[in-house]
């Protein structure tokens, strides 16, 4: 089974076509279409099925899709670990929890670009579970995400520490007010998110359960509808801060069992660490980066 057979595999699978995949592989259709088939004469089966739109993976093609994915990933990390002589560049991929970009890391991108301009530094943010879904497969070369995570093939490490505190419109002087709230939802992000499972089961000890849900994208949207009395929040002091001070909302402290959550970086145990990483890990780390445990 030939390597380059499976990069072409891969992106035919990925592109849902064959003119597609030649175009992104500069090459022509009928080199995709030949390597496709002796792939496919290897494995001893269809990987494609032709429909009028394109192509779309047999079930045989679906199982090896993970394998070819993960080949290709690995060709690209030796590709760069060889080019790597200890001088930061290249593209350097890092994924984060929202509130964490939102009230950390601001201080430490803007100083890593200006130390390492040679550096493509690329953010993505996401909930805890797909920030480690993208570590595993590839697609970030690691990410903050709440902690501690436990798995074979990840190294997390803490970085800093947050508070959390439930947020309320300000109508609302006590938690245990919520117990007689009509209508009481939870303002949330889309599941997967450490801080919505910490929400459920804080409100679910003060018998608060099943509660309606309100799922919104960015922090900003979820504290604009907790100012105007839509629900309540579950985020970390430093992203309710503002919009406390300017008397949007209110926060409210939680015993410490409830409050204290720590964010590590998370990344693959067996994948080659790149200068641009070692670089931003250490930054991440100073205390002058507002990182520091709080």
């Amino acid at each position: 089974m030939d390597v380059s057979d499976l990069r072409v595999f891969e992106t035919v699978a990925r592109l849902g076509g064959m003119t597609a995949a030649a175009t992104e592989l500069h090459t022509v259709q009928s080199n995709v279409t030949t390597r496709v088939r002796i792939l496919e004469d290897d494995v001893g089966m269809p990987l494609f099925e032709r429909h009028s739109r394109g192509v779309r993976t047999t079930p045989a093609g679906e199982r090896l899709l993970p394998y070819a994915r993960r080949v290709r990933a690995l060709v690209e990390e030796a590709r760069r670990a060889a080019r790597d002589e200890g001088d930061p560049g290249g593209t350097l991929t890092i994924g984060s929890l929202e509130t964490t970009a939102a009230a950390r890391l601001s201080p430490v991108l803007a100083e890593y670009a200006a130390r390492y301009p040679a550096v493509d530094l690329v953010l993505r943010t996401g909930t805890t579970a797909e920030l480690i879904r993208q570590v595993l497969a590839r697609d970030v070369d690691g990410a903050f995400a709440a902690g501690p995570v436990d798995h074979p093939e990840l190294d997390w490490q803490p970085v800093f520490r947050e508070e959390l505190m439930l947020a309320t419109a300000r109508s609302v002087h006590d938690i245990e007010d919520l117990a007689a709230a009509d209508g009481l939802k939870i303002v949330v992000l889309r599941a997967g998110c450490s801080y919505r499972q910490r929400l459920e089961d804080l409100l679910a000890r003060r018998g608060l359960v099943d509660l309606r849900k309100l799922e919104l994208g960015t922090i900003d949207a979820i504290l604009g509808c907790v100012a105007a009395g839509l629900g309540v929040t579950l985020l970390p002091r430093a992203t309710v801060e503002a919009a406390v001070k300017a008397g949007a909302i209110r926060a409210h402290a939680l015993p410490p069992k409830d409050a204290q959550v720590e964010t590590g970086f998370v990344r693959r145990r067996e994948a080659f660490v790149p200068s641009a990483l070692t670089a931003f890990l250490a930054m991440a780390n100073e205390p002058s980066a507002a990182l520091a445990a709080q």
